[in-house]
């Protein structure tokens, strides 16, 4: 939780930032609705209490090159805390490896990467969950299209659903 209590003007800011971050501090406090020296001051204190973890750019990497798209479904055959851990540290260092998410019930892990191919894929496979002794079973599903991806989170609904 935030260590300050997030206001309307606090939601809008981190809405339209999710939206484009490139914004100057003028352009971002005239959709805020506010003046720039308080938009300056709030950004200011939501990067610092770690609201705002990063400003990137979504590349869209289908414009560079073909990709594929994998989502995989792994299961550890040890499942305490040090393993799991063990685990993401070990996929997450992958540059291939888009997300990476501890599930339940169903498999320990969702993993989602962009590769240029299935080839590249049977490769990734092959170098990250053979060789690591704790993974007993991997199931994949390729994406044959892309019909939503979000960089965004919705951060009213977020809030609220922390009120209930």
């Amino acid at each position: 939780m935030p260590e300050f209590e997030l206001d309307d003007l606090d939601l809008r800011i981190l809405a339209i930032l999710q939206t484009d971050a490139s914004l100057s501090n003028l352009d971002l406090a005239q959709r805020a609705l506010a003046s720039a020296p308080t938009c300056l001051r709030r950004v200011r204190k939501l990067k610092e209490a770690g609201l705002i973890a990063r400003e990137i750019a979504v590349v869209d990497l289908s414009k560079i090159a073909p990709m594929v798209t994998a989502v995989i479904e792994v299961s550890l055959d040890r499942q305490a805390a040090e393993d799991f851990d063990a685990f993401e540290g070990y996929v997450c260092a992958e540059p291939a490896v888009t997300q990476c998410y501890r599930v339940s019930p169903g498999p320990d892990f969702i993993v989602i990467v962009e590769l240029p191919g299935v080839r590249s894929y049977d490769e990734f496979a092959r170098r990250l969950f053979t060789q690591a002794s704790n993974v007993r079973n991997v199931r994949t599903f390729f994406s044959t299209r892309r019909a939503k991806f979000e960089a965004s989170a919705p951060v009213a609904t977020a809030l609220g659903a922390h009120t209930e």
